[in-house]
């Protein structure tokens, strides 16, 4: 299994990609794959036709408003990642009952800051969940997710492993070029939005001189993120975890080199976004990097996706419009950032990095 897999912060629908979307999107990612920093292709409009304030978003809206509706869109879109992950030798079900049943409950116990209190947009559904992110399930179920969304995202790879490889490699190159060419030490690194802690172990394995720390708004994705980096092997710098508001963190100002939100924004309203973005630029010190790993409005396999397959996606994402119709670009560097940069660093997602001026 890799270690690096996408967290869990991705929506549930690229889980159902039709054949022949998978063909062409094989045909344009070969031919890339050859360059530092793989390049993909984008389509002709600046976001898909069914986000934002479109007749067709809004069609879609109402349906999923509807609340038997919006429960078997929720039931298929899980069936289809636990039958995917399965048809892809990934033990969904093995894995989930692994780590309810380990000593993942006694984590919580030094992980949890019972002082925070959770914003309303955070306690929304998400991902198929009723009680969202705020559960032992979502938390329990998340490598799996991650594992059976890379597979399908990258199905012209010849693993689950090799998939990863394209799609975790690509963010990090980014994210290295830009430092290296803008700043240059990496002493310090914050991973806000992380999960169960796969995009802060593979921050760690990047810059192992650097030390990390992984930051989440939900103590249960915390408790397993510790756990599983307790059977880890050993580390010269330890992943530190901290249970907090990534928009208020309570960290020190100028103390971090690196911050990066990985698949965070697109579940986040503007006004969150916009708050994080100014709270990266708080805590990081003069030429440090502000990494933005998330949706690509602009991939053009997800300006193709069906009706069927966006529908499924928008039910399991609340705040995926408000996210595709918000400029990241011009808000990062509204928030004081410069050398503002974007790629697509696979088919569907894009990084965006900024630097805070000397």
């Amino acid at each position: 299994m890799a270690l690096c897999a996408p967290t869990q912060k991705l929506s549930l629908a690229f889980y159902a990609e039709t054949r022949s979307t998978r063909t062409k999107q094989s045909t344009t990612v070969r031919m890339a794959a050859s360059s530092d920093v793989a390049t993909y292709e984008e389509g002709q409009l600046e976001r898909p036709k069914w986000a934002g304030e479109t007749p067709l978003s809004r069609l879609v809206g109402a349906l999923i408003s509807f609340k038997p509706i919006s429960a078997v869109l929720k039931f298929g879109a899980r069936q289809v990642l636990i039958s995917t992950a399965e048809k892809n030798d990934i033990p969904w079900r093995a894995m989930t009952k692994e780590i309810l049943e380990s000593d993942v409950y006694k984590e919580m116990e030094s992980i949890q800051n019972r002082s925070v209190v959770y914003p309303d947009y955070y306690l929304n559904p998400f991902h198929a969940y009723d009680d969202g992110n705020l559960s032992w399930l979502a938390a329990a179920e998340a490598e799996a997710a991650n594992l059976s969304m890379t597979r399908r995202a990258m199905p012209y790879a010849s693993s689950v492993d090799k998939a990863n490889d394209v799609m975790r490699g690509n963010w990090l190159q980014a994210i290295e070029k830009h430092h290296q060419q803008y700043a240059g030490e990496t002493r310090d690194i914050l991973d806000i939005g992380c999960s169960v802690g796969v995009s802060t172990k593979c921050l760690a394995d990047k810059f192992p001189s650097a030390k990390v720390t992984g930051l989440d708004l939900s103590p249960y994705f915390l408790a397993v993120a510790q756990l599983k980096e307790k059977k880890g092997g050993p580390r010269k710098n330890p992943i530190s975890w901290v249970h907090a508001i990534g928009e208020d963190s309570g960290l020190p100002s100028k103390s971090f080199d690196v911050v990066s939100l990985s698949y965070v924004l697109h579940e986040c309203p503007e006004r969150t976004i916009i708050a994080l973005l100014k709270e990266a630029f708080r805590l990081l010190r003069p030429g440090g990097t502000i990494a933005l790993n998330d949706i690509a409005p602009k991939s053009k396999i997800l300006q193709e996706l069906s009706p069927v397959l966006f529908t499924l996606m928008k039910s399991t994402e609340p705040f995926l419009d408000e996210y595709c119709l918000t400029d990241l670009e011009g808000r990062t560097r509204e928030a004081g950032f410069v050398n503002v940069t974007s790629v697509l660093t696979d088919p569907r997602h894009r990084t965006v990095t900024g630097t805070v001026p000397h």
